[in-house]
């Protein structure tokens, strides 16, 4: 296993902090659909070769999927080549591709934070982190639990999953309760405040009288609410801001039974919401799972559409497969435009918002339905402040097994290294790779500014 530092450099207080989005899918991400369709043969000969190359987006057309984004190409960078065989592939990855180790539905799995937390306690926040899900409805995480708060794709540390909010409705209530007009809403806040004092104050009396490991136990759950109270009491004293920034969404959003198009634009204007109000500088967001049964894709709205059966090539509504996923990935794109032409529109420092956000879009398993992990392809859109060397380009890195080759845990490294974390190395390594002589640790050189 790599080397996990535990130092901690927070952003500077006189700067706005970076805001980071990581926008997780199902069912792969295949390589091939991330070539710009304007690359001559020559470039396409060294893509299909796997060849390690880079070249710059402003002379190419984008792949027709990511034509949402043409307008935001400077912001762009298409990365290939990653690999991640040390995390769980296949039908459902849980909380892997994010950790960078093996993981399962099991607590014991989750070896430690994953990515987005460790980025979340380098840009401190009220809220921390929030993550955001369209849940499956059969099978892999959370089942079942399709509009409720249920066990997410992150992980705060060892044998601590995180939660997720399913739909837009229970995260809207949730996360901005504390200013809501609704006086019910309002009642059930004061009341939970009330409580959580009376809790403390009870537990840390308890604990007093305790010893050892019970008394660690009990201390541990008293220090815990002693935290959410602490979150609400900076969440009170930005009330104003929050009140301002509280999304409003139509009846539609908010409905159980709304369709996965629309939950993901919910989801997509509670990001907003959270992000702009300072609830949080970092979000997860699974746009969706493999045993997520879609609804609401354009031209098959009534149909649902069961994904793992896309990913054996079944057609839905006179649709094939292939025409799905596309029709499903340029969805999404659409979310990640929403995302950039808003906060492009917030004034910050004497920029934008955006100028401080980077937005990853991958997949949680890999580069197919079935993969082995040998790539996962990014979308990456990042702001001017960013302090990693992208921005309109395609790069494909050296294929598995080849002299440079980087994995996951090397992408992440680069990300916690450029904003404050200067860890060795995050994340297992993949003992495959030995036997091609390659160093596994630490950040991307040709990112590093």
């Amino acid at each position: 296993m790599a080397c996990m530092s535990s130092t901690r450099l927070l952003a500077a207080p006189h700067k706005p902090p970076m805001r980071f989005i990581f926008m997780h899918r199902g069912n792969g991400l295949w390589p091939k659909v991330m070539v710009p369709e304007s690359f001559d043969k020559a470039l396409l000969q060294k893509e299909q070769k796997k060849q390690p190359f880079e070249v710059d987006l402003d002379n190419h057309e984008l792949p027709a999927w990511m034509s949402p984004l043409a307008k935001h190409k400077a912001n762009l960078t298409i990365l290939q080549g990653l690999s991640g065989k040390m995390c769980t592939t296949g039908h459902h990855s849980w909380c892997s591709s994010l950790g960078v180790f093996k993981a399962n539905e099991r607590l014991s799995s989750i070896r430690w934070a994953t990515v987005d937390f460790e980025l979340a306690r380098l840009f401190p926040s009220p809220a921390e982190h929030i993550e955001l899900a369209c849940f499956p409805d059969g099978g892999g995480n959370a089942r079942g639990s399709l509009n409720g708060i249920a066990t997410g794709f992150s992980a705060r540390g060892p044998q601590q999953p995180n939660y997720a909010f399913g739909s837009p409705r229970i995260a809207l209530d949730e996360l901005f309760k504390s200013v809501s007009a609704n006086q019910t809403a309002r009642t059930r806040y004061e009341l939970e405040r009330k409580l959580l004092a009376f809790v403390a104050k009870n537990e840390g009396a308890t604990a007093d009288e305790l010893h050892g490991i019970e008394k660690a136990k009990v201390q541990g759950y008293a220090d815990s609410i002693q935290a959410i109270r602490e979150r609400n009491r900076k969440i009170d004293g930005m009330a104003g801001r929050i009140r301002k920034h509280v999304p409003v969404l139509d009846e539609k959003y908010l409905a159980d039974d709304v369709s996965t198009f629309d939950r993901q634009v919910g989801h997509t204007e509670v990001l907003l919401g959270a992000l702009i109000s300072g609830l949080t500088n970092v979000i997860a967001f699974t746009v969706d799972e493999l045993g997520h049964r879609y609804t609401g894709i354009t031209g098959i709205e009534g149909e649902k559409v069961n994904m793992h059966d896309v990913g054996h090539n079944k057609s839905f509504g006179g649709v094939d497969a292939t025409e799905i996923r596309a029709r499903c990935r340029k969805h999404h794109m659409t979310l990640v435009d929403r995302i950039v032409t808003r906060l492009k529109s917030v004034p910050e420092a004497g920029g934008t918002m955006f100028d401080n956000t980077m937005i990853c879009y991958f997949p949680d398993g890999g580069e197919a339905h079935h993969s082995h992990g040998t790539e996962y392809p990014f979308v990456v859109m990042t702001g001017d402040n960013a302090k990693v060397k992208l921005g309109s380009r395609y790069i494909r890195l050296p294929d598995y097994g080849q002299a440079g080759h980087k994995t996951l845990g090397n992408w992440y490294t680069t990300l916690l290294n450029a904003h404050g974390n200067p860890i060795d190395h995050f994340g297992a390594v993949d003992t495959g790779l030995d036997k091609f002589g390659i160093n596994q640790l630490g950040a991307i050189a040709q990112f590093q500014s």
